[in-house]
């Protein structure tokens, strides 16, 4: 070895450090991503959700538009979306109006059964201490009602941010089921030639495990909330249709979501019915566990990507650390989508994320499939060109 001359990097070294660097400038823009993304979170999650709304209504919107003009057809699949909605709250306040005073009375009767219940063996409790629970309890509320007042005008506030995007998710989706298909062709334009034909690919496959993933989970969800819904009447749980609703909403949230509803609705059965229903609803949360874990999912999500559960689970945590619900709802399918373009690009063919998506061949929100096809035969083309062009 000549003086002067470098010892020889470990051939182990270099790979590693090749990785660590490409590593580091990812991470970085992930990083700003999410910084960004929290900063504005408001506008994403009404894109987000102006693109499950795009999801859900959009076949219905392409029948319709069969028979009358796309803008007819987007304001009356629009409509009849929003009439439905608002048609379910409706029905769900009738029954909590309807059941108040029924239910006033179960709840007192059924907090006086849980302190006999508790004074019994094996707990003994005190009965002294259970009134002194409640007589702190009351001075508590008296004493921070300024505080209570003040969080309840911070809550209106939020209800103003929550409604102003669903506003903007509601003006979105328009706009997505009406033209989503030129704009996804406007901003391919945008792109380099080179690089136009594997954004198409990946395009498609993020969006057929969209709406795939989005399809499966409203699917799942309503089959547990019917199960749930049937159940609780069943056993003379009062607010069934509320606790169906919530059970409904609480799905959104892989693994987590169903176990707390389910957990809200023991509560209720265990005030109002005592501690044997309890114990039965109870009881439903392991049986609704393993119908969603080896029966629904496995049949349903075969439309989109397949993670471990392992994989949902980290996601859901992490999400709901870094934006709290919001952030637990999106977590599983921003996977899903992320893992379902790699898998499109490494095999080169959009076709590959036909295990991700759903049936149709369509590409991303409101296409079509027109602008589609003659994108990608031009992104291959463009691709081949630049590859010829490198050699």
């Amino acid at each position: 070895m000549q003086p002067g001359t470098p010892s020889p990097v470990v051939p182990f070294l270099r790979t590693a450090a090749a990785y660590a660097w490409r590593l580091l400038v990812v991470g970085t823009l992930v990083y700003a991503l999410f910084a960004v993304l929290g900063r504005f979170h408001e506008i994403g999650v009404a894109v987000f959700l102006g693109l499950v709304i795009t999801a859900l209504l959009r076949p219905v919107t392409d029948i319709v538009a069969r028979g009358l003009p796309r803008s007819v057809a987007v304001a009356l699949t629009l409509l009849g979306g929003i009439a439905l909605v608002l048609g379910i709250l409706a029905l769900v306040g009738e029954a909590v109006v309807g059941e108040r005073t029924t239910l006033v009375r179960e709840f007192r009767d059924g907090v006086d059964r849980i302190e006999h219940w508790l004074e019994q063996p094996p707990f003994r409790l005190n009965p002294d201490a259970l009134s002194d629970v409640q007589a702190r309890l009351e001075q508590f509320l008296s004493s921070h009602r300024s505080t209570l007042l003040s969080e309840a005008m911070s809550g209106a506030a939020r209800l103003v941010e929550v409604l102003t995007a669903v506003a903007l998710a509601l003006f979105s989706s328009v706009f997505f089921l009406h033209s989503g298909e030129r704009q996804w062709a406007w901003f391919q334009q945008q792109l380099p030639r080179s690089v136009r034909g594997r954004t198409e690919i990946g395009g498609r496959a993020a969006w057929r495990t969209f709406t795939g993933y989005t399809h499966g989970i409203v699917l799942v969800a309503a089959t547990n909330a019917v199960l749930v819904g049937v159940a609780l009447w069943l056993l003379g749980v009062p607010l069934a249709v509320p606790l169906a609703l919530l059970e409904f909403m609480a799905a959104f949230v892989p693994l987590i979501g169903s176990p707390i509803a389910l957990a809200v609705a023991a509560v209720v059965a265990l005030a109002a019915k005592g501690p044997l229903v309890a114990a039965i609803v109870v009881g439903l949360i392991v049986v609704i566990g393993q119908i969603e874990g080896h029966l629904l999912h496995p049949l349903v999500m075969s439309w989109a990507v397949r993670l471990h559960p392992l994989v949902v689970a980290i996601s859901v945590i992490a999400g709901s650390v870094a934006a709290g619900i919001v952030g637990a709802v999106v977590a599983v399918p921003l996977v899903s989508v992320v893992w379902a373009v790699y898998t499109a690009l490494r095999h080169g063919t959009a076709g590959s994320g036909g295990e991700a998506g759903t049936g149709g061949g369509h590409g991303p929100p409101g296409n079509t499939g027109n602008g589609g096809n003659t994108t990608d035969g031009k992104g291959g083309a463009d691709e081949a060109t630049a590859e010829s062009s490198g050699r």
